[in-house]
């Protein structure tokens, strides 16, 4: 019983204490989660507290505990932010019509569309990737959007079919999709020092190439 309680508690302590409804309060909240980002990119998640958000946005301290519980509350709803505004990024690019042209177009927009994504307030990635502890601890998961990814992906593959030597479609996506992931998010987050951001790119994007259409 005890377990459960705990359970209970780690899983409702990340979310919203109420949703904004009116255009007004919408607008607080905005402001209030862009306050948190630039706090956080600052001044990294131990030096992140309610107190600085709210100087920084303008409003009282009780505002911010209106709509969030705590701190970690707070911080994953910018996490959240953050990735809906990464995948619009990399949806935007997929759907457009230069990775509808060849393959390599296809893998080259990609691969810089992951890369773009990734540089979206880079500072904020880094803090919550690799500081906040509910992220470590694989507390905050399924990120959103990320099945829009997996969809565009196996489209732009089911597309250039002809060119493409792996049988299984969603397989071949999920695999693409690791890697350039992957690969990306260690560049941004860990820059190598003898590599600039485009070679990486590039080598990336031939990386792909051949494990589609190698035998």
């Amino acid at each position: 019983m005890c377990n459960s309680r705990s359970e209970v508690t780690v899983k409702t302590s990340v979310e919203p204490r109420k949703a904004p409804k009116q255009a007004r309060s919408k607008e607080t909240v905005d402001t209030i989660l862009e306050a948190t980002a630039r706090v956080l990119a600052r001044r990294g998640y131990t030096g992140t507290n309610t107190n600085a958000v709210a100087e920084v946005a303008g409003v009282s301290v009780g505002s911010i505990y209106q709509y969030f519980p705590n701190k970690d509350a707070l911080i994953a709803a910018v996490h959240r932010r953050h990735a809906l505004q990464m995948r619009a990024i990399i949806v935007r690019v997929l759907s457009g019509s230069k990775a509808r042209t060849t393959l390599r177009a296809a893998v080259d927009a990609l691969v810089g569309a992951l890369l773009r994504a990734h540089l979206v307030e880079p500072e904020l990635h880094r803090v919550l990737e690799m500081e906040f502890p509910l992220i470590e601890a694989g507390k905050i998961t399924g990120e959103p959007g990320r099945q829009n990814i997996f969809n565009a992906v196996e489209a732009l593959i089911e597309e250039h079919c002809r060119e493409i030597r792996r049988p299984n479609p969603k397989l071949a996506a999920y695999i693409v999709l690791e890697i350039v992931e992957s690969l990306v998010h260690k560049a941004v987050l860990h820059p190598p020092e003898h590599f600039t951001l485009p070679e990486i790119e590039e080598a990336v994007s031939e990386a792909i190439i051949g494990y589609l259409t190698l035998p």
